[in-house]
């Protein structure tokens, strides 16, 4: 079983508008609302790819109950553990013709209590089960969450990735996690380095699998996305074109896509291609893009 863990799960509400002028009375073209946070993207993904994922996560209040609902909706099994206080978070996404403007909520408070509770979860799972860490985590949490998580499920022989930046990353390679996926400027901020080739990006990608990542998947926008894989071997693999219409939750189903392709190719070339499919096809979508479309990708890219 996949299981995603998501911290501060919110309700994305997204406004389309012609322009924006500051300080003025702005009407939307239209608005559309999803349900979102990185780990639950990815099993959205997952879903549309065939493959069956538990969410996990905490949720609070009316919102709270709302992206609940509407994950189960989807067919995707939750465990969210409820928060007595405060509601989860509102995201408003403003997307203009020019520019995309983002406001994010804080979310709720997770006290002690709450925390145990998931980790009575996660103590049910099984060796070959696969865990997916994503993401920011909010203040009431402490800073080495993802580092307790993995070290309470090390005597067991569980896939985990990580899909952070900077020290919540690092500091879980001690950890020997199965894939770790930064994009390529998390990747220039862990090494303080702007990179001016694919050679670097691979070159730096190979240093996250010596300090103990097993793969390392860095995904690079429209320049594609490069993978070190467990066997020492460096992967590319070009984005298919298009025009990207949304940032959100491209980075999320590359990674569901090649957790998809791991599994049901067990080759990571092809599950590099599925990765990239799926990645390319949410942001030439306006949401988590649909199984149809990521096919049609995967199979524009296979035939290179």
């Amino acid at each position: 079983m996949i299981y995603t863990v998501t911290f501060n799960p919110a309700v994305d509400y997204v406004i389309r508008l012609p322009e924006i002028t500051p300080g003025t009375v702005n009407r939307s073209r239209d608005e559309e609302i999803f349900f979102g946070g990185k780990g639950i993207n990815v099993s959205i993904m997952l879903k549309n790819l065939g493959v069956e994922s538990t969410v996990l996560g905490f949720s609070a209040g009316f919102t709270g109950r709302a992206i609940e609902d509407g994950i189960k909706d989807l067919g995707i099994r939750t465990e969210f553990i409820r928060l007595e206080k405060g509601c989860s978070r509102i995201n408003v996404k403003i997307r203009s013709r020019d520019s995309e403007t983002e406001i994010n909520g804080q979310g709720p408070d997770i006290d002690q209590n709450a925390l145990d509770s998931l980790f009575e979860r996660l103590d049910r799972l099984q060796d070959g089960d696969i865990l997916v860490l994503a993401g920011s985590i909010p203040p009431s949490l402490p800073e080495d969450i993802y580092e307790r998580i993995m070290e309470r499920l090390s005597d067991r022989d569980i896939y985990t990735a990580v899909d952070a930046s900077g020290k919540l990353l690092t500091n879980v390679l001690p950890f020997r996690p199965f894939l770790v996926k930064p994009n390529q400027p998390e990747l220039e901020e862990i090494f303080k380095k702007k990179f001016s080739s694919e050679e670097e990006v691979a070159e730096y990608a190979q240093k996250l699998r010596e300090m103990g990542a097993r793969n390392v998947l860095v995904s690079r926008d429209s320049r594609g996305a490069v993978l070190a894989d467990e066997n020492g071997i460096i992967h590319n693999i070009a984005a298919p074109v298009g025009k990207a219409v949304n940032s959100v939750g491209a980075g999320d189903s590359m990674l569901a896509g090649f957790i998809a392709g791991r599994l049901k190719e067990n080759d990571l070339s092809r599950a590099l291609a599925l990765a990239a499919a799926a990645g390319s096809a949410t942001a030439f979508s306006e949401g988590i893009a649909d199984a149809e479309f990521v096919r049609r990708l995967f199979e524009e890219i296979s035939r290179r």
